[in-house]
């Protein structure tokens, strides 16, 4: 399977991602219940865990008869490891997806029970050429079939198959910044990384392998065009105070530091003073009573 294939996969499962932007795709010709029904199109709208099913809030735009699209920052649905939605047409007729969608799933009412209806997926984690993270395993030229699976998918053991190469396997996907665990599948029988000794004892008396996905941050300080010397200090450098000077740029201060994702907390120190982040309005307390900075990296 090549990465064109992929990518038209994607646009069948009902979106696509392109760089950090999440596009919602629907097609009335994929929807049995609509067209078998003659049900005039004249709105199509996207519902979902991420606005609470709302039937008539995210209205897609009409690209070609027929066709519908609904651009989103890839950045708003990375909070959970997946959401389910649907597409709503008029905003009142939920569409079916049909048997080719592999991310069609059985829906559940609210007391937790099947319903005779379907959801699509849509993963926070997404194999794509254009993705941050690549897995290659090397070697295993005979093998059938290889898989990567992680605490990114809920390890899940079909999702994202790996394509042969010359020398062995590749897949890239589209991680937000964390932690993660993962493990290789080789026609069913789960291995760490061979070329990644950072290991992680599980709940089987085995290993898995680790990998940390990180995201290059800027920092700003406006202003204080008159200081000599300005410091970026924070957890993620054990509040150096002479680690990482900002540089002084057109009206501002800027430092870009690689950050794993999650909360961090930091000050700006300016001729050796320290000082929160005037221009950023979260700050919290930490054990000893301070008062820092905050920025949520996802």
């Amino acid at each position: 399977m090549s990465f064109a294939s992929i990518a038209q996969s994607k646009t069948r499962l009902g979106y696509r991602i392109n760089g950090e932007w999440l596009t919602f795709v629907f097609n009335v010709e994929d929807y049995s219940n609509i067209t078998d029904f003659n049900i005039p199109v004249r709105e199509v709208y996207v519902a979902g865990e991420f606005n609470d099913w709302s039937p008539n809030s995210w209205l897609m735009e009409q690209v070609e008869n027929g066709n519908y699209e609904l651009t989103k920052p890839l950045s708003d649905f990375t909070g959970d490891f997946d959401w389910e939605f649907k597409f709503v047409v008029n905003g009142e007729h939920w569409a079916e997806p049909t048997d080719e969608f592999e991310n069609k799933i059985t829906a559940r009412s609210k007391y937790g029970d099947e319903m005779h209806v379907y959801n699509l997926r849509l993963y926070s984690a997404f194999a794509t050429k254009y993705g941050n993270v690549t897995f290659n395993l090397k070697g295993y030229s005979t093998a059938k079939k290889v898989i990567v699976s992680g605490t990114f998918n809920r390890w899940d053991e079909t999702n994202f198959v790996m394509l042969p190469t010359d020398d062995g396997w590749t897949v890239t996907l589209q991680l937000r910044p964390d932690r993660y665990e993962y493990k290789f599948i080789v026609d069913g029988k789960w291995i760490e990384d061979p070329a990644n000794l950072s290991l992680v004892e599980n709940d089987h008396e085995g290993y898995n392998s680790v990998i940390e996905v990180t995201k290059m941050v800027d920092f700003k300080l406006w202003g204080y065009e008159y200081a000599d010397t300005v410091i970026l200090s924070g957890g993620f450098n054990d509040w150096n105070e002479h680690e990482i000077k900002m540089h002084k740029k057109d009206g501002y201060w800027m430092a870009t530091v690689e950050l794993t994702g999650g909360k961090h907390h930091y000050k700006f120190i300016v001729d050796g003073e320290w000082m929160t982040d005037p221009y950023n309005s979260v700050a919290e307390y930490d054990s000893r009573g301070n008062i820092n900075s905050v920025c949520m990296v996802k």
